[in-house]
């Protein structure tokens, strides 16, 4: 039996932040993924770094990552790709752009430094987006990094600070002893600590259920796909109010999409359809033309965890102390990840978040019946 500060479970970037925070903070961490460290969500995702857009409750976390991704270098020992190209969000519509509008004004205090663009203050800035944006707003510090490398970087820092990060290594059992939690792997590891980071993504839920805490979480699957390398032509990253697709252009010229829900192959696997790989090119055209005629050369999905209210759950337990809850991201966590773990961090070395977390609560759930 291995006895430590705190057990994380779930290697993603939020797991893997939490852990890099308390190994900077000397505590004796045990890091457990039972596949690859940023194998999922975490390093399947689009890349987005992006504050606009979000829920208001999340911008003061988002303004806090938003602080940590300028220090990226430094934190995990490289720069993941990141850019902050600015992120653009496109109107289809002049109700879209009224939304648009009415974000900027509600979001005001949060520094995003919001650009509320007509059609043709879009045409003058941004040539290569096409005639079907009535408007957009711009998003000038935002940006975009490469997930396949930020996430796994993040459990390899942590590594650095001293922490135990063991892969393949799913959990097989967790209970509370009165005193301490006791985990065992399929490894044969045992494990036992006084705090518990859930950070298990889409399957986080199985645990919080274990302790009495059942969510309405399901699974998504998002729709992602490449093209090959072509000119640069996208100087921002780029979403769509009210949903659809997302865009953005990398440094060796390809652009990487998005759009749509695909279909899980099994717990661990997912596709993203034939079906959600046209309605992504057949947009793509109208919004970005440059792109007709590209070659996609490679799709793929990921499982994400979205609770109805499309908000995280992070946070204490409401029925077992020492257990922390970090999941729900509804894919939007690739950003905001450093800060939570931050976060989380605080509350086991300070007693508390210096940012609020009410909002996140899993208490939110206690009066939903989950089926």
């Amino acid at each position: 039996m291995i006895e430590v500060d705190a057990v994380i479970i779930g290697g993603g970037i939020v797991g893997a932040s939490a852990a890099l925070f308390l190994g900077k903070a000397g505590r004796r961490v045990v890091l457990l993924e039972r596949d690859f460290c940023g194998s999922h969500s975490s390093g399947v995702n689009y890349g987005g770094v992006r504050r606009q857009g979000r829920p208001l409750s999340q911008l003061p976390l988002s303004q806090r990552a938003h602080a940590i991704w300028a220090q990226l270098p430094q934190l995990i020992g490289i720069d993941g790709e990141y850019q902050r190209s600015g992120h653009l969000k496109l109107a289809r519509s002049q109700d879209d752009l009224r939304a648009l509008q009415n974000y900027e004004i509600s979001s005001q205090g949060f520094d995003l430094d919001l650009q509320v663009l007509d059609r043709s203050q879009l045409r003058q800035r941004f040539p290569w987006v096409g005639e079907v944006a009535v408007g957009a707003s711009y998003c000038p510090d935002d940006g975009h990094a490469n997930p396949r490398l930020v996430s796994p970087a993040f459990a390899r820092a942590a590594r650095v600070h001293g922490v135990q990060v063991h892969e393949q290594c799913a959990v097989t059992a967790v209970e509370h002893d009165g005193q301490r939690f006791r985990v065992r792997t399929q490894t044969g590891l045992e494990l036992q600590a006084p705090w518990l980071l859930n950070c298990a993504g889409a399957w986080a839920g199985h645990l919080a259920a274990q302790f009495g805490e059942p969510v309405p979480m399901h699974s998504g699957h998002p729709a992602m796909l490449v093209t090959e390398p072509l000119p640069l032509v996208m100087d921002a990253s780029t979403g769509v109010e009210g949903g659809g697709i997302y865009a953005r252009q990398v440094a060796r010229g390809n652009c990487v999409l998005g759009g749509g829900q695909g279909f899980a192959l099994d717990d661990a696997r997912a596709r993203p359809g034939q079906s959600a790989v046209l309605e992504i090119l057949r947009q793509a055209v109208e919004l970005y033309p440059f792109l007709e005629g590209a070659q996609a050369i490679r799709t793929w999905s990921g499982t994400e965890g979205y609770l109805p209210d499309r908000q995280p759950v992070i946070g204490h337990s409401r029925t077992q102390p020492g257990l922390l809850h970090a999941f729900g991201f509804a894919g939007a966590g690739f950003q905001i990840g450093p800060a939570v773990g931050q976060a989380l961090t605080e509350i086991i070395c300070s007693g508390a978040s210096t940012t609020s977390l009410d909002a996140f609560s899993i208490t939110r759930f206690h009066s939903i019946s989950v089926a």
